[in-house]
């Protein structure tokens, strides 16, 4: 009897030993190269993916191009020479990074984007998951009609060209201000989503069109850059601002006056559908080209 009990208990543990190395074997790499990780945006985003793969037993590796597609580039390789199982990319450059997307599926490395798309001919993704920010500048463009309702003014952007999320956003925002005559878009300035650079340029902006009515700020970074910038030239609640995203700090600032309203982003469930997009395909399923994740307004009457 013994010797059977022991021959039983023998086989319970072989067992259990091969599903523990067929968990191990299982396991899936995915890499992530994100746009930044300095914006609160890509850092809900993360934790998305983090809380979603924890569920599926992926384990990630995260890093970030830092506003830097060269350095982007290089992440995308090393992720290649790691031969992870799948990608995860938001574009520092929606042109440039077609050329690595297209490494990546010569290698048999199936690629993903989150919150900016691919826009170059090269390359193929699976899935681009996504913000509706057409819709989100729409919201953008009405918060400003709203604010400038009666008086209209000159309005300027501070956008980030080259990326696909800022261009359908500020696409939504042009729509619904060109409904509304009293208000003229008079410039559009680069300031790459950067807060230090956004404040640069709307100093500028201050010098060269002293009777600016309205801000549009393509996230908001550029929106507190303004902000910054518009209160130190005193002029505190005489320029509508107008955000993007609704980070708690822009909440804050909502709150206070300083900025009218954000067109707000969910970026946590960005990143959970990224990774269930990703399950999906790994368990053969059809897995849709595009997801767009729905936008809201934040204005100090939110809660």
């Amino acid at each position: 009897m013994r010797r059977w009990l022991s021959v039983i208990v023998l086989a319970v543990m072989v067992v259990g030993l091969m599903g523990v190395q067929e968990a191990f074997a299982a396991t899936k790499l995915i890499g992530v190269t994100l746009l930044t990780r300095e914006h609160q945006f890509y850092r809900d985003l993360e934790a998305g993916l983090r809380s979603e793969a924890a569920k599926h037993g992926f384990e990630l590796q995260v890093v970030a191009g830092e506003f830097d597609f060269g350095k982007q580039a290089a992440q995308i390789d090393d992720f290649i020479s790691k031969k992870v199982d799948a990608l995860i990319i938001a574009p520092c450059d929606s042109l440039a990074v077609g050329s690595s997307i297209a490494e990546a599926n010569k290698a048999g490395i199936p690629v993903f984007t989150v919150d900016i798309m691919n826009l170059s001919p090269q390359g193929k993704v699976v899935c681009a998951v996504q913000s509706d920010n057409v819709e989100g500048g729409r919201q953008a463009g009405r918060l400003m009609a709203q604010a400038l309702k009666g008086k209209g003014g000159k309005v300027v952007i501070i956008n980030h060209p080259g990326v696909t999320s800022v261009l359908d956003r500020v696409e939504g925002f042009r729509e619904i201000i060109a409904q509304h005559p009293e208000i003229k878009i008079i410039a559009d300035v680069p300031a790459w989503g950067q807060r230090d650079r956004a404040m640069a340029a709307m100093e500028d902006i201050l010098l060269r069109v002293p009777d600016v009515a309205g801000v549009f700020g393509i996230n908001d970074d550029s929106a507190l850059g303004a902000v910054a910038a518009i209160e130190a030239a005193g002029k505190l609640g005489k320029i509508v601002v107008v955000g993007y995203d609704a980070t708690p700090e822009a909440k804050d600032a909502i709150k206070a006056g300083k900025i009218y309203g954000d067109a707000i982003q969910y970026p946590t469930l960005i990143g959970v559908k990224a990774i269930q997009a990703i399950a999906d395909y790994f368990a053969g399923k059809k897995v849709p080209e595009k997801i767009n994740v729905e936008v809201g307004v934040w204005t100090k009457d939110s809660k």
